[in-house]
């Protein structure tokens, strides 16, 4: 048997969604992923060898993780068990087990366990896996759109691959989609559509990406075509308002939200407001967005521009006043506010710095002269002798030793040479360079 050419699952049914129907059954089927399933790479070898090992296809919705379980299952000539992890529990777990032991047992058959979402599975779960993934009793093959570090255990990752599923190219979909308008047995080839270059651009597009909204979307227009001619306003119709990919628990959430950071971070006020765009529409609850730019404000300006931090709060306290959808317009302006400020990590560093000594010398004895002396007792043991009062002087400062004696000189903070900061290291410059000083001139 061809396994590449032939089709090995049974027909779908024909009034099935179009997405459904037009599911590829074979290799030569499959549009993109050509680093995975082009000739001599890895996952074309080990099907065309049937010599799996248990795998994890991570990607986006839409990039084909399940397609390829299904051509996998038709060519393998192992036992192929396939099951989604929002619906099994322990119970059917060990069902499973049963089962692939059975097969090897009687039949001495392999089996293929596939597991769809396979991040649903808890801790638990994916332990009553172990063992016998470690054993061989099946091999396994899971599918998920979260990152596997995050959401698989350490033990059951390390003995599967991850193939990264990548989202389909806008010329990938576009080749889809005319191949469901010509397919005339699974797809929409006896309408007889013809579409404009640029309506199948626009659904192509409008994707993001997945095979499964490009194809709905067809589905759509194909239904609203006038006189079997899939125009630019019909596509517009038919697509309305794309989903955007943003999952607020998952990887999606975290790559954004680093994205808008490093953004303003790198004082580029349009990507920026970009990502901000992207977490606004996608739903992001806007005082998360804020509460990170407060964060910003400190840990990347801090004092080259003090008047970041007064911002950042000032943004979150105006949001709370007033909420959305004007409450967008506040906070594009403390981004741009915070993308072109100047920026400095130096107090983030010194108190990281103070932190690490703390932890590495311990608690250090406070030096008697900066001691408080409420008692008698305390003053007679040399608490608080030879303080020197600030205010004393003339210029509000007296050179004294404020760390514990074993860390004289240590500096912990070290401001940068630009923004507001240049004039604070210029100030404590001077300072340093003016000695002691006395009551009569410092």
């Amino acid at each position: 048997m061809d396994l590449f050419s032939t089709p090995t699952t049974p027909p779908t049914a024909p009034d099935a969604p179009l997405a459904e129907r037009m599911r590829p059954r074979t290799l030569d089927q499959y549009i993109g992923q050509e680093h995975l399933l082009g000739k001599g790479k890895l996952l074309r070898q080990l099907i065309e060898t049937d010599r799996l090992t248990s795998l994890i296809f991570w990607g986006p919705p839409g990039s084909g993780k399940t397609t390829l379980a299904r051509i996998i299952a038709g060519a393998t000539r192992a036992h192929f068990i396939s099951f989604s992890a929002i619906l099994t529990g322990i119970k059917e777990i060990r069902e499973v087990v049963k089962e692939a032991e059975d097969e090897s047992r009687h039949h001495g058959t392999r089996t293929v366990l596939f597991i769809d979402e396979i991040h649903r599975f808890n801790k638990a779960q994916q332990d009553a896996f172990l063992p016998y993934v470690e054993r061989g009793t099946f091999t396994i093959i899971g599918a998920t759109t979260e990152n596997p570090s995050f959401e698989v255990i350490a033990p059951l990752l390390s003995r599967c691959k991850v193939l990264v599923l990548n989202p389909l190219t806008d010329v990938e979909v576009a080749e889809i989609l005319r191949t469901a308008l010509d397919d005339p047995d699974r797809g929409l080839g006896t309408m007889k559509l013809s579409v404009e270059d640029e309506a199948l651009a626009l659904m192509a597009e409008a994707a993001g990406g997945d095979a499964r909204i490009a194809l709905n979307t067809l589905e759509t227009a194909a239904r609203l075509a006038d006189k079997n001619v899939i125009t630019l306003e019909t596509a517009r119709e038919a697509v309305q308002k794309k989903p955007l990919l943003y999952d607020k628990g998952g990887e999606e959430h975290y790559n954004v939200i680093s994205a808008f950071i490093k953004s303003m971070r790198g004082s580029d006020p349009d990507g920026a407001l970009y990502w901000l765009a992207r977490m606004i529409e996608a739903g992001e609850d806007p005082l998360f967005i804020l509460r990170r730019m407060i964060i910003l404000a400190s840990e990347d300006i801090g004092n080259a521009d003090p008047r970041a931090l007064q911002v950042a709060v000032a943004a979150l306290q105006a949001f709370q006043c007033i909420g959305m959808p004007e409450g967008r317009i506040v906070m594009a302006q403390a981004v741009t506010y915070l993308a072109t400020a100047p920026k400095s990590n130096a107090s983030y560093v010194g108190i990281d710095a103070a932190l690490s000594e703390v932890r590495r010398s311990g608690a250090q004895p406070v030096p008697f002269h900066i001691r408080n002396a409420p008692t008698k007792l305390m003053k007679d043991l040399g608490y608080h002798k030879g303080y020197k009062y600030a205010h004393d002087y003339r210029v509000g400062y007296v050179a004294q030793e404020y760390l514990p004696d074993t860390l004289k000189g240590k500096i912990f903070y070290d401001p940068a040479g630009h923004g507001y900061e240049k004039t604070i290291r210029e100030r404590m410059e001077w300072l340093r360079k003016k000695g002691p000083g006395t009551k009569e001139e410092s």
